[in-house]
């Protein structure tokens, strides 16, 4: 394969507008994700699930990197791991589908799934105390985060089984051990927005324990809870606002996303 990769052909007439639009948005999640440098090679994976009955859902070429995904180049994967759509021809990485088709199957509710390996979130991951409440940020999701032991790199299928019950009914906010970060949403906006948050709550915690744990102030629980219902009162003000100006960032640098 040359240098520069060609275009997928666009798949916008060949697809529902419905799932159009979820390629169009998760595509943006993969380029905003290259953006604030989450990335580790082509080695994680976003998905979201493709509208209508038939359980397919949406994850990257395995083989690109993430500024090089666009709406058309996403694989389209059934629950059992067929392949539905591949317009590079490149597959999907066996442990995206092992972790992602595992979620989409346990909480339909989930429309987007996201799982990231960054250094901040490798190291929260590996301290024994997990994520603390030392953040704002982390007031947003700590109440959600659920833990899975780490087993290896995630190729088993029974796997899937133990880590949909770690995951839980309702969480979403997954800290792998030793691992990364997982969040998942009813839209790929609502993951983004949990990932974005548990990401700054793991910087912020790498630096302030860089100075020791014994010089570091928890947030009380009683406000650390209080904390939370503001987060998730009905009718918040930032909710589609923050997607949309996410958007518009990658429109003015150029980013092309939606082809």
């Amino acid at each position: 394969m040359s240098a520069v990769l060609k275009p997928a052909r666009s798949l916008r007439d060949r697809v529902s507008k419905e799932e159009w639009d979820v390629r169009v948005n998760l595509a943006a999640a993969y380029q905003l994700a290259a953006q604030f440098k989450w990335t580790d090679w082509i080695f994680t994976h976003f998905s979201a699930r493709v509208p209508g009955p038939e359980h397919h859902f949406l994850i990257n070429p395995f083989g690109l990197m993430f500024d090089e995904v666009t709406a058309s180049s996403l694989v389209k994967v059934d629950h059992e791991g067929n392949i539905i759509e591949d317009p590079y021809g490149m597959g999907y990485n066996k442990a995206g589908f092992v972790i992602h088709g595992c979620i989409h199957q346990s909480r339909p509710e989930a429309q987007a799934v996201l799982h990231t390996h960054t250094r901040a979130g490798v190291a929260v991951s590996a301290q024994s105390e997990g994520l603390l409440p030392l953040s704002q940020h982390a007031l947003r999701v700590i109440n959600e985060v659920t833990y899975h032991g780490y087993e290896g790199v995630a190729l088993d299928m029974d796997e899937r089984t133990r880590l949909a019950a770690d995951l839980g009914p309702t969480s979403r906010a997954l800290i792998l051990r030793n691992h990364g970060l997982l969040t998942l949403g009813t839209t790929v906006r609502e993951a983004f927005e949990m990932m974005y948050y548990l990401e700054c709550a793991c910087q912020i915690q790498i630096d302030a324990l860089a100075g020791g744990r014994e010089h570091v102030k928890l947030i009380p629980p009683d406000v650390m809870e209080h904390g939370g219902k503001q987060f998730n009162r009905p009718g918040r003000e930032s909710v589609g606002k923050d997607w949309d100006a996410l958007l518009r960032l990658l429109e003015r640098r150029g980013v092309q996303y939606r082809d």
